[in-house]
């Protein structure tokens, strides 16, 4: 079976009561899911902002939606993250779980290019 960080995330009881009952933690697990790639030795998993945003309403399982999360992070509330910001405490709660993060790096074909403005 290929690793997979979202069945990973929803087995671990840690994870979930911590998402359960603190809603700055299930920010910051929401911000790190953003625009960042996950490793389990070679394998690599990532999601888009509304899938992480999914991904959390599902484990708090709270009756939200990935609304209630997407760009959460330009919230001022206290102890909340931008996305793609991955807190000491996250980092080290996917770490006992086998997972590295790293930033996002999209690769560009051939005579792609993007606008820089």
């Amino acid at each position: 079976m290929k690793p997979n960080l979202e069945y990973d995330l929803f087995k671990n009881d840690t994870i979930v009561e911590k998402c359960k009952h603190s809603m700055v933690y299930s920010q910051n697990l929401y911000a790190a899911m953003c625009n960042n790639s996950f490793y389990y030795d070679d394998e690599k998993w990532s999601t888009s902002w509304r899938g992480a945003g999914s991904i959390v309403s599902d484990i708090r399982d709270a009756g939200e939606t990935y609304l209630d999360w997407y760009c959460s992070g330009m919230y001022t509330q206290e102890g909340y993250v931008a996305e793609s910001v991955v807190t000491d405490e996250i980092r080290l709660d996917l770490m006992k779980l086998g997972w590295v993060v790293r930033p996002y790096e999209p690769k560009l074909e051939p005579g792609v290019y993007t606008n820089v403005w």
